[in-house]
Order: structure tokens, then sequence, then C-alpha cells
């Protein structure tokens, strides 16, 4: 974009998780998703602005913390982090049990030194015996099998690498974990598996899971709560069982992605989100929206009783 212009990529997403609860955060490619989850753990570029709050349970502000606490004492131990293309995330040199085990060693230092470029991993007292036997067990709990942890990441197919960076985020017991898009390139069957394992972490530990996807299948599969983002705002929040079944969504926007599955109506939504730094006045769906009227086209909905649509 040119010098000097800022663009809001993501405004008033008010969102709650409770302790074994899995919320979806579902929407087009491009609407904020992932540039929430960045803003989470303090990874968004040096120029980007932030306000607001998110606070975890222990009352820590996210959005308000400095590098050196989020390093030291948020990223790994309170929120974990299953990324997207796990595969470019791990170091092409180092084996999986490397990975998981410089993890179990940062972890233990109660006070490691934060990331960055030049500086070396820090490194607690644990001894050999018990460290390998940390990054096993990491392995066991994301379904990673033992026989391919010396292997490298080019050794290992799209879902094994998924299972490593699943490993790798349970590791510190965090309370929270972000997934983001953690089924992309994946066929359905690991698609499927990939959603029930995640679920099943999230409700044996009494985890909160914000998964970010656009995949709706694997939504369907893991989420108790949908949350539907377009042009970085959202317009729907609902129950996954009244999203998927039930009454159904009741945004326009989020009943189209629906029926954009094949298993439905296979039909795409019309036409393109509009550029964030261009929105239009009213409803940023309007262009899009079949039963838009000039309402919907001057002033913009809020979100009320879980919806942002005038005619909802």
């Amino acid at each position: 974009m040119p010098a000097g212009r800022y663009v809001e990529a993501v405004t008033d997403a008010d969102l709650t998780l409770a302790p074994g609860e899995s919320l979806a955060l579902v929407g087009e490619s491009g609407c904020g998703k992932s540039v929430l989850a960045s803003a989470l753990l303090g990874l968004l570029p040096g120029n980007a602005e932030t306000a607001g709050s998110a606070r975890l349970a222990d009352g820590l502000d996210l959005l308000a913390a400095d590098e050196r606490t989020l390093a030291r004492t948020v990223r790994g131990r309170r929120v974990g982090l299953v990324p997207q293309s796990p595969a470019a995330h791990l170091t092409p040199v180092r084996t999986v049990r490397a990975h998981l085990e410089e993890t179990v060693r940062e972890l233990a230092d109660p006070a490691p030194a934060p990331h960055g470029p030049g500086r070396a991993a820090p490194r607690g007292r644990v001894r050999r015996a018990a460290l390998r036997a940390a990054a096993e067990a990491a392995a066991a709990r994301a379904a990673f099998p033992a026989t391919h942890l010396d292997r490298h990441p080019h050794e290992l197919s799209g879902g094994l690498a998924q299972r490593a960076a699943t490993a790798l985020a349970l590791v510190g017991d965090a309370p929270l974990l972000l997934a983001d898009e953690p089924t992309t390139g994946l066929d359905r069957d690991l698609v499927e598996r990939t959603a029930d394992e995640l679920r099943a972490h999230t409700r044996a530990d009494g985890r909160a899971l914000l998964m970010i996807t656009h995949d709706l299948a694997a939504a369907e599969r893991i989420a108790d709560t949908v949350a539907v983002m377009y042009a970085g705002r959202i317009v729907e929040i609902t129950p996954a069982a009244d999203f998927f079944g039930g009454p159904g969504p009741r945004h326009p926007y989020a009943r189209g992605l629906l029926d954009a599955l094949p298993e439905r109506a296979f039909a795409p939504v019309p036409g393109a989100p509009p550029e964030l730094g261009a929105l239009p006045p009213g409803c940023a769906f309007a262009a899009r929206c079949a039963a838009a009227d000039p309402l919907c086209r001057t002033r913009r909905p809020t979100l009320t009783e879980g919806v942002a649509c005038h005619h909802a």
C-alpha cells in the first residue's frame, strides 16, 4: 500500500472463549482472521497499531503486553500456536525430535530470553533422559509416530508436519490454543482427523481453542461456536449447532458460505470482497447481497443479538 496509508484490518472484534470451548473464526481469505491471531501474540509488523484489549483469564492484557512479557510468559506457556503451513515453520535441518526437545528445554527455563535474530535458544536445566521422555510424550499426545521423530521436515507428509506443529504447541500446556488454518493443504481424511484431534485436546485438557479457518467442514467437526468475519468485522456469531443445522446462519454472507459447500448448493458467493482501504459507507457486503436496499448501502449495521444485518 502507499506509504503513510493506514488500513483497519480488524475492527470491533468482540469474542469470548471459556475453558474447554472451541470457537471457529471463519471467512474468505483476506478478511482479517490471521491478523487477529497475530495481534494476540504480538506478531504483527512493527508499523502496525492495535487498540482495545485481549485479556487472558488471569487478567493479562495481550495487546498491552510488551515483547519481553510476551516472550517470557505468553508464547508457548499461556498461548500455544499451531501455525498455518506448519512445514514452513519447522527448521529444515533439524529433526522433529530436536524441535520438540528444544521447546521442552526452553519452556523448562522459568525466565527464557526473548526470541530474536542471532539470539540462541535459552536452555533450562533438564536432564537428558527427562528431555527425551518429554519430547516423546508431546509427540504421542499429538499422535505423531515415534518412528518418525528423527526425520527432518522435508521427509514428512502434510499430515505429519501438521501433527509435529500440534505437538510443539502442546508442550507448554498452554490454556489457550490458536490454530491458524490447521487443515490447509490436507486431504479430507486428514482434515477430519486433525479437527477431531484438536477438539479432543480442547475437551480433555480444558483448553480454549480459537481455530481460524475458511474450511467450514473442519469448523463443523470442531467448533462449539462459529464467528463469521467479513471485511475485518464480525458479522455473525452463533452456536455451531444453530449455524450448521437448526435455523442456520442469519447473515446473508454466512448463508452464502454454507451454500458454497459441495454437499449443499455448491453456489459460490457472487462478486469479491471490497478492499479494506476502500470500504463503502454502509454494509460492506451490500454490493454482493441480493437483499440489499438503500439503508444497507448508506448505514453500516452493528452486531446486535449475534448478527450485523439490517434485515436479519
